[in-house]
């Protein structure tokens, strides 16, 4: 969940409110098991052999780099306001439903800002190029797009709102 420091980040209201709350989850429990772990692990002895203990301020290292990155995603989101979004052309946060129209095959896919991308499960950032290509453009519409293959030429059949679930890990 790298991000650059003033660059602002697209984020649906969902994504916004997991992120706080993985925010507040390593604060206020991940921080505190770690920190027991690492009192428990200097309770073993020597430290520089100490495998428990390394560990530990690993973990320990990897949750404030987690904090971090969380606080900055914060900080520079820019939160998609679902009331203002038309509904009837692709837009940030919406689900198309296109159509290869030479191969006739479909994809749903979601547009979401780059940090909540995830494309093995057709969540697709507004930067990539499909995601380009259908962006601002309404039901029916054609769209080209270059991928490595070449051109492809999708239609856009459907555009509707989904709900996306956020695991805690």
């Amino acid at each position: 969940m790298a991000t650059s420091q003033g660059k602002e980040i697209i984020l649906t209201r969902e994504a916004f409110e997991n992120c706080q709350k993985k925010l507040d989850y390593f604060k206020t429990h991940h921080r505190k098991a770690v920190a027991e772990r690492i009192k428990l692990a200097k309770e073993f002895g020597d430290l520089s052999e100490n495998a428990e203990y390394e560990d530990a301020k690993n973990e320990q290292a990897f949750i404030e780099g987690e904090i971090l990155n969380l606080e900055n995603t914060i900080r520079y989101a820019k939160v998609i306001d679902e009331k203002e979004v038309i509904r009837d052309i692709v837009n940030l946060g919406l689900t198309a439903c296109i159509r290869d129209i030479e191969t006739d095959e479909t994809f749903e896919m979601t547009i979401v800002g780059s940090l909540e991308s995830d494309p093995s499960n057709g969540y697709i950032s507004n930067e990539s190029p499909i995601g380009k290509a259908i962006l601002g453009r309404a039901l029916g519409e054609e769209v080209e797009v270059e991928v490595p293959n070449g051109k492809v030429i999708y239609k856009i059949e459907k555009i509707y709102q989904k709900q996306k679930q956020f695991d805690m890990a």
